[in-house]
Parts: C-alpha cells; sequence; structure tokens
C-alpha cells in the first residue's frame, strides 16, 4: 500500500510545532512531516514521490521568506506531479490580494486565518484526506476511522 503523506511548511519552528500537535492524532494512518522553507518541502516531496508515495496534503504558512506560500503551492500546483493534491494555506498577515491570488492561482482548498481552531483544522484536514483519498481512487476503507464521514458518505452515494 501507498504511504501518504501531509506535508507542514512555516518557517517559524513554534508555529510548525504547532500544526504538528494540531494534527497530530493522524499519525496513526499518515506521515506527517514538517519543513521550515518552502524549499525544504519541495524537496522532501520530490523524495517522496521518487520511493512511489504520495503527498496528499500541504499545510502551508504565507509568509516565509525566499518563496512565500502562495508561490510555493502555485509552483506545486503548476507542476502537475500532484493532481490531487490538497493544499491549506495558513497565514495571519495576507492582503486581500495574496489570498485571491491563493485561491486563483495556487487553487487552495482552504484558507485558515492565525490563530486558528486547533478542532477546525484537524476536521479540515480530515475533510481534505478523505476527499484525497477518494479522488486518488484509493481503497478508502483502510483509513474509514480518520476519514469525514459525511463526506465519505455523500461521495459514495453519488456513486450510485
Amino acid at each position: 500500500m501507498d504511504k501518504i503523506y501531509i506535508i507542514c511548511v512555516d518557517d517559524q519552528p513554534e508555529v510548525l510545532n504547532s500544526v504538528l500537535e494540531d494534527i497530530g492524532s493522524l499519525e496513526e494512518k499518515f506521515f506527517i512531516e514538517g519543513c521550515e522553507s518552502a524549499e525544504e518541502a519541495e524537496e522532501l516531496m520530490q523524495e517522496i514521490d521518487a520511493k512511489g508515495n504520495l503527498v496528499g496534503l500541504v499545510i502551508s504558512d504565507h509568509v516565509m521568506p525566499n518563496k512565500n506560500g502562495v508561490e510555493f503551492l502555485t509552483d506545486v500546483k503548476e507542476s502537475d506531479m500532484y493532481p490531487n493534491l490538497k493544499k491549506i494555506l495558513l497565514t495571519g498577515l495576507a492582503t486581500h490580494e495574496d489570498t485571491i491570488r491563493a485561491i486563483n492561482k495556487a487553487e487552495i482548498d482552504y484558507y485558515f486565518a492565525k490563530p486558528w481552531e486547533k478542532h477546525d483544522l484537524l476536521l479540515k484536514v480530515k475533510h481534505l484526506m478523505t476527499a484525497f483519498i477518494l479522488d486518488t481512487g484509493l481503497d478508502y476503507q483502510d483509513y474509514m476511522i480518520y476519514m469525514d464521514q459525511q463526506l465519505l458518505y455523500r461521495r459514495l452515494k453519488e456513486r450510485v
């Protein structure tokens, strides 16, 4: 079975650790990795792909040195290496234009303003990982207790 990764990116270690902790309950089924830059995340994603594994979700901060979150997520989207990849942008400093660019160019799936609510982040991660698993055509039964049951039910009902 393919390993599925969730990649979290933030240049501030305390914020990155907070994200990792907030979604840590999913580590029983998904591999969760933290990166402190977009460049580090891109390298990790290439390594994961080269090993035949999958990146299901990227959670990225917006304001980072060298390459910001919108640029990073746009590059990932435009690479076509990850067709079903889900994307979350976290930020406390984005302008209205940044948000529009994230939606239009990077095609992010969700946006959280800092500080976020742990419960809300975890629910959205479960929702997006459920969508990824179903969109990819993986056997969802292996992931049942970690999935958004309402989304799973709706999507399965649509297949009938």
